[in-house]
């Protein structure tokens, strides 16, 4: 019987940051903040593409959160992002646009990703300086320190 084997890494380390793959069922924002803590990224920028379930949020101003809507088995045309840290914690800022199988696009911001059937691959881009997210009095978000 053959000996099974180890899962492979999910990423790998690039001349300006790191590629990211992940598999159906990886949680990709729970996956980003994983490799932030561990790789110990002070600040990047990301891009990917692949197959997902969504969650955007739509900017509520008067109730200073987000209203959420979800989608299954879509099409992750682009999605792109930052990372930061707040209260010494990955604070990550996404957005994306997927479509559905009638080609239908929705798109924004991103509170939740799920891989979906296929894969998700992610390039990040690191910075050398650590940026933080500050909560904005007057609109209640977390906006990029520089």
């Amino acid at each position: 019987m053959p000996t099974p084997t180890a899962k492979p890494a999910n990423y790998l380390r690039t001349p300006n940051g790191f590629l990211l793959v992940l598999h159906p069922g990886d949680n990709v924002l729970h996956e980003l903040e994983q490799l932030a803590i561990r790789e110990k990224i002070p600040s990047a920028s990301f891009t990917g593409f692949g197959f997902v379930h969504p969650t955007f949020g739509f900017w509520n101003a008067a109730k200073k959160e987000y209203d959420p809507k979800a989608f299954r088995d879509t099409e992750l045309a682009s999605m792109t992002g930052s990372i930061a840290w707040k209260d010494d914690k990955p604070a990550l800022h996404v957005h994306g646009v997927v479509t559905d199988k009638n080609f239908t696009a929705y798109g924004g911001h991103l509170l939740a990703l799920e891989v979906g059937t296929g894969s998700v691959e992610i390039t990040i881009v690191v910075h050398p300086r650590r940026l933080t997210r500050e909560v904005d009095e007057c609109t209640g978000a977390a906006v990029l320190n520089l």
